[in-house]
């Protein structure tokens, strides 16, 4: 049994490539997957039942140490009989619901590319336009955060922490949907479908998928009553129209064809940067909307690029410099993000 965690900053890949593996490797084995809604090794550690302002729910570890892990141990430690275990047990976080699955993926997801259009549009119909694109600078020496506050460490937060914060920066390119008309649940890898120029010689993409809920979303925490008066401690976070980060990857261009023969990049000439993030299982609620968010840093998670082709390492100051970035999105280069849509029931 492989344990992860969908919000696991350390290891994201790592039970998945276990699980794949050993149904690859030996498929007499038996082989179970399971992903709740922890941090790196949370469920020994934590309740499971939040990160940060975004509520699970729940005592998700307690149901997984009491009704997972002890009957599985019970069935090959003590000879106790089938734990009854499916052979993928995730949680889905949007519905706060664990789900039993017989493959991972589901059976029955449709591939579906959500598509970048004119105006910060997102759909699943397709590029529209002849010749649609959208450009941004992207400047080393000014790079877009990953967190809102200062922090040379780690926050497990930012996992699924609020993307407003970015949102008015012009480094940042920003696609959404129309609030939806029904619930969308999204199971599987998410792998971005770039079409990209740069000015630069090399370049990084940062890919972000994002949940916004609706202005009318209620707080999930307590609100102090002296908000809007005098206010001591750090606010909380107002859950109406929070973008809630469900997972985000960076992809570093020269990489994009080979990891082991880096290429750089041809100033102005169109070239595809297409990548594999880690796996969801998040259903987008009826109301809210589906965002993706472009960008060219994200630091310090992410060492800066200094968008010329160069050992990064030892890169000299005047090596890093500004770069403008362009994203197409008309019909004849298209640039999007594919996802796996398991059907509602």
């Amino acid at each position: 049994m492989v344990v992860g965690g969908l919000f696991d900053a350390e290891d994201l890949q790592g039970p998945y490539k276990i699980f794949h593996s050993v149904a690859a490797m030996s498929p007499g084995t038996p082989d179970h997957l399971v992903e709740g809604p922890w941090v790196h090794g949370g469920w020994a550690f934590t309740k499971g039942d939040r990160l940060g302002p975004v509520d699970f729910a729940g005592d998700n570890s307690a149901y997984f140490n009491d009704q997972v892990l002890l009957p599985f141990f019970k069935q090959y430690l003590k000879d106790a009989g089938d734990a009854k275990l499916p052979t993928a047990l995730i949680f889905e976080t949007g519905t706060n619901v664990w789900r039993r699955y017989d493959t991972w993926p589901p059976k029955g997801t449709q591939t579906k590319t959500l598509y970048f259009e004119a105006g910060g549009k997102l759909s699943f119909g397709g590029a529209k336009g002849t010749s649609d694109y959208d450009e941004y600078v992207s400047d080393p020496a000014r790079p877009v955060p990953f967190v809102e506050t200062q922090s040379t460490s780690v926050p497990q937060t930012y996992m699924d922490a609020d993307q407003r914060f970015v949102a008015k920066r012009t480094d940042v390119e920003t696609y959404q949907t129309e609030p939806l008309d029904e619930d969308v649940t999204i199971a599987g890898p998410v792998s971005p479908k770039l079409r990209i120029a740069s000015t630069g010689t090399d370049a990084d993409f940062v890919v972000k998928l994002i949940d916004v809920y609706p202005q009318s979303y209620p707080n999930t925490m307590a609100v102090d009553p002296a908000m809007g008066k005098r206010i001591l401690s750090a606010p909380p976070v107002l859950m109406g129209g929070f973008e809630q980060l469900v997972r985000g990857e960076p992809m570093r261009a020269k990489f994009r064809n080979s990891w082991e023969k880096p290429e750089a990049l041809v100033p102005g000439k169109q070239t595809e940067v297409n990548f594999t993030m880690q796996d969801v299982n998040h259903t987008f609620r009826k109301g809210h909307r589906i965002m993706v968010q472009v960008q060219s840093s994200w630091f310090p998670l992410v060492d800066r690029n200094p968008q010329t082709f160069t050992n990064i390492p030892t890169a000299k100051p005047e090596q890093f410099v500004k770069a403008t970035e362009t994203v197409f999105h008309s019909s004849g280069s298209a640039s999007g993000v594919e996802v796996l849509v398991l059907p509602q029931p």
